[in-house]
């Protein structure tokens, strides 16, 4: 498989579309977005939209967490919802004779942008055009489209990102609560997503009930200092995220200790293994590893084996939102 990045695309846009799970030579069916949008659409696709889509379709970015392979618009690929029924596929007719009006030239949709606030439509002569009900000439052939999502702010992303040498950033003002030596705890990308899970500064939550009803699943269970005042500020906080990180795959992460109290000796033989004291903070990627803390605040995970994640828990949070390991 060639690793090497078409002339038309940036290695962002290319490291987009690898994550999003394009490779070089991909090729999927569409006899069931043909079939539903030309019975009930009465929208026939031109060889155009069949080429592209026949490529690129089922690729999507709008549920990615932002993060840095976010683009700057995120897409959808897909002509319509493959259980879409009548009523759907007559509401596309109606935009799709909107936006072809507006275009001048018969439009053929190809996915959406901003979670469907926007269509994509694309023209016979490979033209890409973006809008709801008017539109604008996005570029002049679908390769140069997916550079343009990628890298250049043509809607209204989850973020202000700005392009960085071959990756996206949040600006240099959006910045991170500031810890005791006025540092900032950790990136502004890790204080939106811990903001938006409900965190806030100066937060604080009784642990006292955790405590109980841990000791009560196993006398072995006995909260330290490190991991009381953690889940003092952080306990409860559930962060849904997904999509590639800066080297590991974002996961979602609970921080809640109830979610290991049947399970002991899993944490017993981690922290043998860590040689330290570990006690349950939570869970990782839906459940496939513990999250636990040392009496000295280090943090770890692992499940059949353990791992050191980070030597503090601000670190930690800040590796488990942007996906380091």
């Amino acid at each position: 498989m060639s690793n090497e990045v078409p002339a038309e695309w940036s290695l962002l846009t290319y490291r987009v579309l690898r994550s999003a799970g394009w490779y070089p030579g991909r090729s999927v069916p569409l006899d069931r977005y043909e079939s539903l949008l030309e019975e009930y659409s009465e929208l026939e696709i031109h060889e155009a939209a069949r080429r592209f889509l026949g490529e690129f379709a089922g690729l999507a970015t709008d549920t990615w967490t932002p993060g840095p392979l976010m683009p700057q618009s995120p897409f959808r690929f897909t002509p319509c919802d493959v259980d879409a029924g009548r009523e759907a596929c007559a509401e596309i007719r109606e935009v799709f004779i909107r936006m072809s009006e507006s275009a001048g030239t018969r439009l053929y949709p190809i996915g959406c942008v901003d979670k469907g606030a926007s269509y994509l439509g694309m023209a016979a002569d490979g033209s890409v055009y973006v809008g709801n009900g008017s539109v604008e000439l996005l570029a002049q052939d679908a390769y140069e489209a997916l550079d343009k999502l990628a890298v250049e702010r043509r809607t209204d992303a989850p973020l202000p990102f700005v392009l960085v040498g071959d990756h996206l950033e949040l600006p240099a003002d959006f910045g991170a609560t500031p810890g005791p030596d006025g540092v900032p705890r950790w990136s502004p990308e890790a204080e939106r997503v811990l903001r938006l899970a409900g965190w806030q500064p100066g937060r604080a939550v009784p642990v006292d009930a955790w405590e109980r009803m841990m000791r009560e699943a196993d006398e072995g269970y006995v909260m330290h200092e490190a991991a009381r005042r953690f889940l003092s500020e952080f306990g409860g906080l559930e962060v849904h995220q997904k999509g590639p990180g800066m080297n590991a795959a974002r996961s979602p992460f609970r921080l809640d200790p109830l979610l290991a109290k049947r399970d002991f000796e899993i944490i017993e033989s981690l922290s043998e293994d860590a040689e330290v004291d570990l006690y349950p903070l939570g869970d990782l990627s839906q459940g496939n590893f513990y999250v636990a803390m040392a009496e000295d605040g280090a943090v770890y995970v692992g499940m059949d084996d353990v791992e050191l994640l980070a030597e503090t828990a601000d670190e930690a949070l800040d590796k488990l939102v942007r996906g380091i390991r």
